[in-house]
Formats: C-alpha cells, sequence, structure tokens
C-alpha cells in the first residue's frame, strides 16, 4: 500500500537517473508532467511528522529473502541466444566488396604441375 501517482513519479524519475547515472535537482523543472509531482514540486518526498514507520526489521528482511527466492526461481527466456558484445561497438568494420575478387596470395594450388613453366604467387 502506500502507492500514490505523485510518488510513483517521484520514484520513476529518481530511478531513471540512477539508471542513467544523472544526478536530479531537489527542485524539478517544468515537464509535461511536472503536475504529478505537486503540491512541493520536489523530487524527494518529505517525511511526515505523525507517519510512524510500522515495519520492523524482521518483517523486512523476510520480505528481502522471499524476493530473493522468488528471483532465484526464475528461468531465462527460452530460445534467447547470448552473443558477445563488441568491444567497440561504434566502430563497424567495413564490408568487402563482394564484386572484387582479392588478388592476394597464390591463385594455383602449389602442388599444381606445368611441364616447363614455372608459376609462383600472383602480386
Amino acid at each position: 500500500g502506500g502507492y500514490t501517482v505523485r510518488n510513483v513519479a517521484r520514484c520513476w524519475a529518481y530511478e531513471t537517473s540512477v539508471v542513467l547515472g544523472e544526478e536530479l535537482a531537489e527542485e524539478l523543472p517544468w515537464n509535461d508532467y511536472y503536475e504529478y509531482f505537486a503540491p512541493d514540486f520536489n523530487l524527494h518526498v518529505a517525511p511526515s511528522a505523525t507517519m510512524e514507520n510500522a515495519n520492523t526489521r524482521q518483517y523486512l528482511e523476510t520480505v528481502r529473502q522471499q524476493v530473493f527466492e522468488n528471483l532465484r526461481m526464475l528461468q531465462g527466456a527460452p530460445g534467447v541466444q547470448m552473443h558477445a558484445v563488441p568491444a567497440d561497438p561504434e566502430v563497424v568494420a567495413p564490408e568487402e566488396d563482394p564484386d572484387v575478387r582479392s588478388l592476394g596470395g597464390t591463385l594455383e594450388h602449389p602442388a599444381e604441375h606445368y611441364d616447363g613453366e614455372e608459376r609462383g604467387p600472383v602480386g
């Protein structure tokens, strides 16, 4: 319980900033969702002096353990193949032109024999 549109918007804004490695100012700039941060338009909510935290350490630890157990039971998506991440994904190796034949190296197998002729590597 305790979810409100305003607090969920704050939570997602904060979580997104953490993932992106960006630090948000306490006072949020105007945006399309500004009204969700009313009445003070700050990122964090000041705890209410009249509201008591009824969560015990034992209860929180039990919930934490249950979450980890549930995560352990999850299986990966079937049929999804893992691929190695390139060292530098921004650098793409140039593709060879399929219409141009490489002339490097030997054109003939070295075991080929021709009477009276000696052929070597081209290039």
